[in-house]
């Protein structure tokens, strides 16, 4: 069942109505009689709907765009893993502590090639959720990743990452194991990678625990993905003590993706289906995939050592851009 954001109410009455005359266009078909009238109006509403979708989703305002990153249906990172590649062998723990799942990752074949795939993973249902941590990862989490890249680079295979997380996992437990010193260790592997990594937000992008994993030599986006240092809830309650000053807080921070590319901290936005990833989600993996086979043959004829001073060259520009 279609879950509806808030600021989509007006979609959601059309399709009801389409779909209750779906069902009686059925039950006439089903007693002989003819469903010819009902089949116009369905058209007519599907038409409607159609066009009041492509306008909502046109203008969608940042804290919106903040909604529809976070819906609850739209694809994630383990989606992405499955329809993207194949022969997907996971590798779980960090070799210090344990396995924690709400870091995903191992080896597969991206378009019959050998790769290495990263992503946090948020889940689907509650028991999903719960067990990866919303896709909140611990130091472990990030210990595994790095340990996933530094075995790419002795292997010469590239390294694909999926961000969609609200942030690192900020409880006593994770603090007691050394979370910030696995974070900047996180970031300081991936830099320095011999390896093409190519890093896509498939929703939200959530300060350290987002950019652990994404310090890469191609930063993509999805369309109505985010990307920021603290939510919009979090930094009206720091900055103003009120949360609902968050639609202030979301234009401010400049989350969105097309706000990053024109700041030039992200390389390409990747186009959504209408209504967003969650509403056609084959759709949005294909174009996620297309796009990650064009950067990688772009990087493929970068020595390892051209690629590390790109990267760092890139970062490096970000920070002089930031203190401009």
């Amino acid at each position: 069942m279609r879950q509806f954001l808030d600021f989509e109410k007006s979609v959601a009455e059309l399709e009801t109505k389409i779909d209750e005359l779906r069902q009686m266009g059925s039950q006439e078909n089903d007693s002989g009689t003819s469903g010819i009238n009902i089949d116009d109006e369905i058209a007519r509403l599907s038409e409607k709907a159609d066009k009041l979708l492509r306008t909502t989703y046109a203008k969608l305002t940042p804290l919106q765009k903040v909604q529809v990153a976070r819906h609850a249906q739209r694809p994630k990172a383990v989606d992405y893993v499955e329809a993207l590649t194949t022969e997907f062998t996971p590798l779980a723990g960090d070799r210090a502590f344990g396995d924690d799942e709400a870091m995903i990752g191992g080896l597969a074949r991206f378009r019959g090639e050998p790769v290495v795939v990263i992503g946090t993973e948020r889940g689907h249902d509650t028991e999903s959720r719960l067990k990866h941590n919303f896709g909140m990862a611990r130091p472990e989490g990030y210990r595994k990743a790095q340990r996933l890249v530094e075995m790419a680079g002795r292997f010469g295979l590239p390294v694909l990452s999926f961000i969609d997380t609200a942030g690192a996992w900020p409880g006593i437990d994770a603090e007691a194991r050394g979370q910030a010193q696995a974070i900047a260790r996180s970031i300081d592997v991936f830099l320095q990678a011999p390896v093409p990594v190519i890093a896509t937000v498939i929703g939200e992008g959530g300060s350290g625990g987002a950019i652990a994993i994404g310090a890469a030599d191609r930063v993509l986006m999805l369309e109505n993905s985010i990307y920021s240092v603290i939510s919009p809830e979090a930094a009206a309650s720091i900055l103003w003590r009120d949360p609902k000053l968050a639609p202030a807080a979301a234009e401010a921070l400049k989350l969105t993706a097309q706000d990053l590319q024109k700041l030039g901290l992200i390389d390409q936005i990747i186009p959504e289906p209408v209504g967003g990833a969650q509403r056609v989600p084959e759709d949005a993996i294909r174009s996620v995939g297309k796009v990650i086979a064009e950067e990688l043959a772009a990087l493929q004829d970068l020595t390892g050592a051209a690629l590390v001073q790109k990267r760092r060259d890139k970062f490096l520009a970000m920070t002089r851009t930031a203190l401009d």
